[in-house]
């Protein structure tokens, strides 16, 4: 039934428990995972510099982003291992831009079955009826694959 299992992933615990989720739902489907890493994109830069200044900021950003991808590689080469260790192969994509339009860039582009992820926010009284968080919410309202939320939060 699902034959790719994308799980964005932050680095973080419950990055860690929604993969545990998706390689259980890969064993019974022997599934593919694809594990997604977004280092976000840096807002725009003030009008009022130069544009000699703008440059070398960007250029400096650029360098920035390099060393947290070479940073990130390793630590997400640990969470292909244990796909691995369970006999499901799985890769990584590491890129650059805001995460749920890189989530669901890779749900267009690619045949992606099902998103495994967790949520961050856990809201109170009516908040909690009307959203999620705004990655979940959007990702959620815009793809068409199943998504499964994990919710890693004390209750």
């Amino acid at each position: 039934m699902y034959n790719t299992i994308l799980v964005p992933h932050a680095g973080s615990p419950a990055g860690d428990e929604a993969l545990k989720h998706a390689i259980h739902i890969a064993k019974s489907n022997s599934a593919k995972i694809i594990i997604l890493h977004v280092l976000e994109d840096l807002p725009n830069l003030p009008l009022l510099l130069h544009q000699d200044q703008i440059e070398q900021i960007k250029k400096q950003l650029n360098e920035v982003k390099e060393t947290m991808k070479k940073a990130i590689e390793p630590e997400m080469a640990e969470r292909t291992k244990l796909c691995e260790k369970d006999g499901i192969k799985s890769e990584i994509k590491i890129v650059t831009g805001f995460p749920e339009d890189a989530i669901m860039e890779i749900v267009a582009n690619q045949e992606i079955d099902m998103i495994v992820m967790a949520k961050r926010r856990k809201l109170k009284g009516i908040k909690r009826l009307m959203t999620l968080g705004s990655v979940s919410r959007k990702i959620i309202e815009h793809v068409s694959c199943p998504v499964l939320l994990i919710d890693i939060e004390e209750k």
